[in-house]
């Protein structure tokens, strides 16, 4: 599996960012029984940058926690097979590897949600990551079944990690 972590904020989160990336990324991956080797590009930024991610790709004027860019093209959540069929547009021809997508955190939002729910920061981004994993995952939670469904999974990733409020 390939983690392509960047690390581009002035702000220094104090926590083992690389090591909660990693260690999320590949529980979502195995919660949800993806059979490839994935790969996945994971960008810490600050609100300023991902305020002009959000506008330019989003047309949304403002910062946000995280934002995610799947490759795949889903008929529904987690249908890894479908994309085997069209694996010259969705693998890696050198690695082999699933190209999941990538994700983009306000490390200023970790730190901000943080506090304003009570949990650590390596709770936040581990929530944040799992989130984003899903989401590179075909899930999406316009409606408010779809919603509940990610939430349930998310809050299932990070209790089978230890990340609890």
């Amino acid at each position: 599996m390939t983690i392509n972590i960047e690390y581009e904020a002035e702000k220094k989160l104090d926590l083992p960012y690389e090591e909660i990336v990693r260690e999320v990324v590949t529980a979502a991956l195995d919660y949800e029984k993806c059979p490839y080797e994935a790969e996945v590009n994971v960008l810490l930024t600050d609100d300023k940058e991902i305020h002009r991610i959000n506008q330019e790709f989003r047309g949304i004027d403002r910062a946000t926690d995280v934002l995610s860019f799947p490759m795949g093209d889903y008929e529904t959540p987690s249908d890894f097979e479908r994309l085997e069929e069209m694996a010259e547009d969705y693998f890696n021809l050198e690695t082999g590897e699933l190209l999941l997508g990538d994700i983009v955190i306000s490390v200023d939002k970790v730190e901000e949600q943080a506090e304003k729910y009570g949990h650590s920061q390596a709770r936040e981004l581990a929530f944040l990551i799992a989130h984003s994993m899903l989401h590179l995952c075909g899930y999406d939670h316009m409606e408010d079944g779809e919603r509940l469904v990610m939430e349930k999974k998310q809050e299932e990733i990070l209790s089978l990690r230890g990340y609890t409020r």
